[in-house]
């Protein structure tokens, strides 16, 4: 694919990684986790294209870690709390 849907994909993963940083999103709002999902998912059919292996291990990992969290958070069911 073309540079620019690399950069739209970033851009969304960026965009909620900087506004969950800011505190203006939740990491476990609907918002947050569309933009997680959405950017990763680009990012990972983009690399599956150009055979790069290693990114697309990153971001499919990433987009199927997001993609489980929303159908959580849609289906009401609140996430266990980590014990660090």
């Amino acid at each position: 694919m073309g540079i620019a849907v690399q950069i739209v994909g970033s851009l969304l993963v960026l965009a909620g990684f900087a506004l969950a940083q800011w505190g203006v999103l939740n990491l476990k709002s609907k918002r947050y986790l569309v933009l997680n999902t959405v950017g990763s998912a680009v990012l990972a059919i983009d690399a599956f294209i150009g055979q790069q292996w290693g990114f697309l291990l990153l971001e499919g990992v990433w987009a199927i870690v997001s993609a489980i969290s929303l159908v959580a958070v849609l289906a009401g069911r609140s996430e266990r709390t980590s014990r660090v």
